[in-house]
């Protein structure tokens, strides 16, 4: 059973920082693509960021790019999203994810890609 375990949510005024942190079980995490999502209530799972198995990929939704930045330690088996400059509409619920990397894939935009899912921590950024 994998089990990916965020930490780091919390609350921020608007223009802060948060880092979050997601542990993830897996014996094989060094080969799996990760990704962080993120909902809010009523509305769909949003794609935030993904990394590629080695770290040296990553891609970003428009939304939050030069802003967040994802990185993971393979050592640790833990990756990590540091959020800079938070707005009030980056509050929601984050959700860390991974994916076992198929043939001819860096990493996955797509929610229904990824494998394993964290139970999310919640970022409130108040204005």
């Amino acid at each position: 059973q994998v089990q990916l375990v965020e930490s780091g949510g919390g609350l921020v005024h608007a223009g802060g920082s948060l880092r979050l942190s997601c542990a993830v079980s897996e014996r094989t995490f060094s080969r799996d693509a990760m990704g962080w999502f993120r909902q809010t209530p009523g509305k769909e799972r949003e794609f935030v960021a993904a990394v590629s198995w080695s770290g040296g990929t990553t891609y970003y939704a428009d939304s939050v790019k030069g802003r967040f930045t994802i990185s993971r330690d393979n050592a640790k088996n833990t990756v990590y999203l540091q959020m800079n400059s938070l707005r009030p509409e980056d509050t929601a619920v984050y959700y860390c994810t991974a994916a076992p990397v198929r043939s001819g894939s860096l990493y996955y935009i797509r929610d229904d890609d990824y494998s394993y899912w964290g139970q999310g921590t919640q970022v409130t950024v108040s204005s």
